[in-house]
């Protein structure tokens, strides 16, 4: 069930109106409302795939109960690494296998048709699948107490809201919401009306407008000049952060809905003046999991620049196969790696931990070239994880580099109308600048004018509308 349909609206309305005004009362069917919910969501895809979550659930919180019984260090480790293994065994089963056997069959020629499982790769699952390790890892190091609500657990890792694309929540803060009674908030429920708003403008008319040039393009890009490459890699920057911000926007104004608080998702990332900042921008959940579960335990930045250096490369190039079964997402992760060396070498790569221009209206020269070129190296990152191989991304930027006929590529995007698309992304920069410092872009409790907050959100409806670029899928759902 996706987020831009009918069905969803109508799911959205019945849930919430059982939720507050039949189960208000009770915390433990309020729980199970969200539970079954939330595998009617999943299960609109695909059925099939339940039992896989519901295993997936099971495991970890046994695995809770099982940690807090252990009367040694040694058992409790053997108790969290199984679940651990278990559930990655799962994942790279359906993720990773038949992309492994495939390649290993090229490097010494043999046949490997009959060793492919060829299965469908369910929805979300490394979403959800981290989600359920961070609860039993953060029992096993004694940040959470191990909850005997199997209720509350399985609501807290199938939560509709942020099942399939994120933000990937911890435990220790989501579980506890969980176990606790909540009460219908109006100021809270109507924020998150309005991160939803800016949700839907992101997602269907930036990222589903720029889709339109952008497949065009990449599905054909030898034919296309320079100029009309680079438009159209700068289009995919833009289409890839509308699409996932405005899913995790629509989720998160989803959860206040329900009076739940999910972590931000995304802070603003395409004005972080180094690429360092960049990533404590950009999928903060998935970027701070790996900080916390992988590079801290390898050491973290408390080690020599060496082993900083290694433990880098590690968290991208794993961060590069999360995405996905493709030499292109382990390239981009190594490119990633590659551009933080520098800020490692010189130590600068946490200096940039305020919000650029915190003072001023406009940033200064200094700052605007910052991000004008980190921007332009997150660019590149993105031709070669929107490219099928790494051939094409090579091919796609050396193409950039030979720019080609300027009216030709204006009388191609022209005829894609490229302009109203510009203006919109545009228009999203401009509200994520005034409101670099606001949870959201419409968070608006600093206009004081009634009758102008109300005519800016009927504004987005009708833009929404207007402009709505076709049903495009989330691009983040295929990890």
């Amino acid at each position: 069930m996706s987020f831009i349909s009918l069905e969803f609206a109508i799911f959205l309305v019945i849930v919430f109106l059982l939720y507050w005004f039949v189960f208000g009362r009770s915390l433990k069917w309020q729980n199970l409302l969200v539970m079954v919910a939330s595998y009617v969501f999943y299960g609109w895809w695909d059925w099939h795939f339940l039992l896989l979550i519901a295993f997936t659930s099971f495991c970890s919180w046994s695995s809770g109960i099982l940690i807090a019984k252990c009367t040694t260090d040694k058992k409790r480790k053997m108790v969290v690494a199984a679940n651990i293994t278990v559930n990655l065994l799962i994942l790279c089963a359906f993720k990773y296998y038949d992309f492994f056997v495939t390649e290993f069959a090229q490097i010494f020629h043999f046949n490997s048709e009959k060793m492919l499982l060829r299965v469908i790769l369910p929805v979300g699952i490394s979403f959800y699948t981290f989600q359920a390790l961070s609860y039993s890892i953060d029992v096993y190091r004694k940040k959470i107490e191990p909850t005997k609500d199997i209720v509350a657990f399985f609501a807290y890792v199938s939560f509709f809201p942020q099942l399939v694309a994120g933000p990937i929540e911890r435990a220790t803060n989501l579980l506890p919401q969980f176990e606790r009674p909540r009460t219908f908030d109006s100021d809270q429920a109507i924020d998150g009306c309005r991160q939803i708003l800016w949700g839907l403008f992101k997602k269907m008319v930036v990222a589903d407008n720029c889709a339109v040039y952008v497949n065009q393009v990449f599905g054909n890009y030898h034919s296309h000049t320079g100029i009309t490459l680079l438009l159209a890699a700068i289009l995919f920057t833009f289409q890839i952060y509308g699409d996932f911000s405005g899913y995790s926007d629509v989720s998160i104004g989803t959860a206040k809905l329900f009076g739940i608080r999910l972590m931000r998702n995304f802070n603003v990332p395409y004005f972080s003046r180094d690429i360092a900042e960049f990533w404590r921008r950009w999928h903060i959940s998935l970027t701070t999991w790996f900080r916390d579960y992988l590079y801290i335990p390898l050491g973290g930045s408390r080690v020599s620049k060496a082993k900083i250096i290694r433990n880098t490369f590690v968290i991208f190039l794993v961060s590069g196969l999360w995405h996905g079964a493709n030499w292109t997402f382990l390239a981009w992760g190594a490119y990633h790696a590659f551009l933080f060396l520098p800020l490692i070498l010189c130590g600068k790569n946490r200096r940039y931990r305020d919000v650029v221009a915190e003072n001023s209206f406009l940033p200064s020269l200094r700052e605007f070239g910052q991000m004008l070129l980190t921007f332009m190296l997150v660019v590149i990152g993105w031709i070669l994880f929107r490219s099928d191989s790494i051939g094409q991304a090579w091919e796609y930027i050396c193409g950039i580099l030979n720019p080609g006929s300027l009216k030709e590529s204006y009388l191609y995007a022209k005829r894609l109308s490229v302009r109203p698309t510009t203006l919109m992304v545009v228009i999203m920069i401009a509200v994520e600048w005034l409101q670099r410092k606001k949870e959201h872009g419409l968070d608006l409790s600093g206009v004081k004018s009634q009758p102008l907050r109300v005519a800016i959100y009927y504004a987005i409806i009708a833009v929404i509308l207007v402009m709505f670029g076709g049903q495009q899928t989330f691009i983040y759902f295929q990890f």
